[in-house]
């Protein structure tokens, strides 16, 4: 079960990625729906399985609206995708960015577990 709810939040991080990179409309609804798709399987490994067949089928009537709205508006005939240079630098510099984020919260989880000791730190029971 850790590991399927790990893969879902790598899922969710991944697709937020995918949304936040690219230029083009057509991929960043896809990112979306992955997006949207991993939330919903976080919160079925919660223990809400109707909130989140409700919210994913409302989530995706409005992607869908947004979608034909961009597309209508976007229309390009070469859109980029996640192959292309530009965007996989974007790509490169989120994902960096987020294992920073991640590396310097690990680090002051572990200077407030050293400094505070085990009953006052972070990770203490409440």
């Amino acid at each position: 079960m850790t590991y399927i709810m790990s893969l879902f939040l790598l899922g969710l991080v991944l697709g937020l990625v995918a949304v936040a990179s690219n230029p083009s409309p057509y991929f960043a609804a896809l990112g979306l729906v992955v997006v949207a798709g991993m939330g919903c399987g976080v919160l079925v490994s919660y223990g809400g399985p109707f909130l989140s067949l409700v919210l994913f089928l409302i989530y995706l009537g409005g992607i869908l609206v947004v979608f034909a709205y961009s597309a209508a508006l976007a229309a390009e005939p070469y859109p980029e995708t996640w192959g292309s240079r530009p965007v996989a630098g974007y790509m490169a510099i989120y994902v960096a960015g987020v294992v920073l984020i991640s590396i310097l919260l690990l680090t002051l989880f572990v200077v407030l577990e050293l400094t505070r000791g085990l009953g006052r730190g972070t990770l203490r029971a409440v």
